[in-house]
């Protein structure tokens, strides 16, 4: 690895360490909340946000800006935690997290939150909005990428079939797509509410440029992004990223049911602590 790539990799990698913290301290505010999907995701926001997406943190409406669209508006505090490491959000804001009048509610909300492109809460709608950013962005001849993050868990909506079906069919080469499949929803293992496996042959055969990877390998994600925005192909392009359920806390990662996460109040420190040590192994 070269000089080059070994620093930015280190910056991406304290990158993700603070998109983490700052989602266990928005957690701790509210005492509860999807902790273990902001854990499990923070790499790839990392790498989305610190080197694959063009935008300008002091204008969330900068015409030429990169989209990035969470169709799994639970996982806002994720995406909270990524705008604020991005300088979209100010820091502050962290402590008001799901309060009254607060600009991060606890399920995202465009109409609130600078950074946050769509709404969230009814699921397995982000993929069709960005099909039809894609087909906006592409009749205004910008050069802009739409960037959408869903569940596997969403992958039980006919709505997102359908959107994989219209992308390839209208050969949307400004759409980059991740899924999330860390295997859990709110009704038990993904897999087993209803089996979606082989993934990547389904992706192949619905007309997209399909990378499966570890998606808590930093070197991976940033090979896949890259590989992502590089490819030449007329293909809409899909980043399966396997996931870890509270990856980087271990003690989270070892709960048996942590879809949304009730932490006792002494939890949370010791959860930042089992964070800083790691980052610093």
């Amino acid at each position: 690895m070269d000089t080059s790539l070994k620093e930015a990799r280190a910056e991406l990698a304290e990158r993700a360490y603070r998109i983490r913290r700052n989602a266990l301290l928005m957690g701790e505010v509210q005492g509860q909340g999807y902790i273990g999907q902001a854990l499990d995701i923070a790499d790839v926001l990392a790498v989305a946000y610190g080197r694959a997406m063009s935008f300008k943190p002091g204008d969330a409406e900068w015409e030429e800006r990169d989209r990035f669209l969470l169709s799994n508006g639970h996982y806002a505090i994720a995406l909270y935690a990524a705008l604020i490491d991005a300088g979209i959000i100010p820091q502050e804001e962290l402590e008001t997290y799901g309060s009254d009048d607060s600009r991060l509610p606890m399920s995202g909300m465009a109409s609130y939150t600078p950074g946050m492109e769509m709404s969230g809460g009814s699921l397995g709608q982000g993929l069709t909005i960005a099909v039809g950013r894609c087909l906006g962005l592409k009749r205004k001849a910008s050069k802009s990428f739409v960037y959408t993050l869903f569940s596997d868990g969403e992958l039980d909506e006919g709505a997102v079939w359908e959107g994989l079906m219209s992308a390839a069919h209208w050969k949307l080469d400004n759409l980059i797509a991740i899924v999330d499949v860390n295997n859990q929803q709110a009704d038990g293992p993904s897999g087993q509410v209803m089996a979606f496996e082989p993934l990547v042959d389904k992706m192949e055969a619905f007309g997209w440029f399909t990378q499966r990877i570890d998606g808590n390998d930093l070197d991976a994600v940033i090979a896949a992004f890259d590989a992502a925005r590089s490819y030449t192909g007329t293909k809409p392009r899909m980043i399966i990223a396997d996931t870890r359920m509270g990856c980087g806390v271990p003690f989270l990662e070892a709960r048996e049911k942590n879809h949304f996460i009730r932490v006792d109040e002494h939890e949370w420190q010791l959860a930042l602590t089992a964070l800083d040590a790691g980052r610093n192994a």
